[in-house]
């Protein structure tokens, strides 16, 4: 595969993309995003992984995976370009195989935590993580060392489980829609990048089973509107043609939230 779109060099039109798998529209269940790899799950949905092949496959490449012996990669598993982790429940083969698929560069590790669904309790981009607030102490040191991050532990409008109502890359985020302005400016303060509360999946507020996005490609599930596509895409910088935008690695966006037009969008949504 080629060298994924660099955070310089912007793809010339990129996209949220609709999707579903085996009729569930909660295509963060199944998968996962990164800037260096992509895991899905086993099965028979051949539209559902042609969708990624097509979109991905040139740039990075799409592992087909399981954890122990199930589907739901996306919620047991949380990584970025540095690293993946893995639930102890992931057998030997599993773990090796990710290994052998994924670019050397991306540190594969299993992680002995009582909250399994390392998905739904951690979320991250390739700078911050946000973790639950009971999360073991040692799986957060190893957050920080595997994945190269600064790690909060955090909720999100009251939920533990950050990984469910959030998703954010190096260039924005959506959060839970009813999350108040105050607490999405501090969570903005804390990863550096816009936010804006917002759902998937026509009004659902669990963000993380219907998006998986990384700094130009995003996916989500097929009842997400139009409404609801056009905030993501702006908020994640995916509707912008790259002419000013190129963003330094190591110097995430400071804005504290996107402009009117969204939260308009957002709105309307909601009523």
């Amino acid at each position: 595969w080629r060298s994924p779109p660099s955070w310089h060099v912007r793809c010339s039109r990129a996209m949220a993309v609709r999707c579903n798998f085996e009729g569930t529209n909660e295509i963060g269940v199944v998968s996962r995003l990164t800037n260096a790899y992509a895991l899905t799950c086993i099965g028979n949905s051949e539209a559902f992984y042609s969708v990624y092949q097509s979109a991905l496959a040139d740039h990075i490449p799409v592992v087909h995976a399981s954890i122990a012996g199930c589907r739901f990669v996306g919620r047991v598993t949380v990584g970025n370009r540095r690293g993946l982790l893995v639930p102890n429940t992931t057998g030997d083969q599993e773990l090796q195989h990710l290994r052998n698929a994924l670019p050397d560069a991306v540190v594969v590790q299993r992680v002995d935590e009582r909250l399994s669904a390392l998905g739904n309790c951690i979320t991250c981009n390739d700078h911050v993580a946000l973790v639950h607030t009971d999360l073991d102490r040692e799986t957060e040191e190893i957050v920080a060392d595997v994945l190269g991050v600064e790690v909060f532990r955090q909720t999100i409008c009251g939920n533990a489980l950050v990984g469910s109502y959030c998703v954010f890359t190096n260039q924005g985020g959506i959060v839970h829609p009813r999350t108040s302005v105050e607490d999405l400016e501090e969570l903005a303060s804390l990863l550096q990048v816009p936010l804006i509360a917002g759902t998937v999946n026509r009004g659902s507020d669990v963000i993380g089973a219907g998006l998986v996005a990384n700094d130009w490609a995003a996916f989500v599930g097929y009842d997400t509107t139009s409404t609801e596509i056009n905030v993501i895409e702006s908020v994640l910088k995916l509707d912008d043609d790259g002419d000013d935008d190129d963003v330094d690695d190591h110097q995430p966006s400071t804005t504290s939230g996107p402009g009117g037009k969204m939260r308009d969008a957002l709105i309307d949504t909601l009523c």
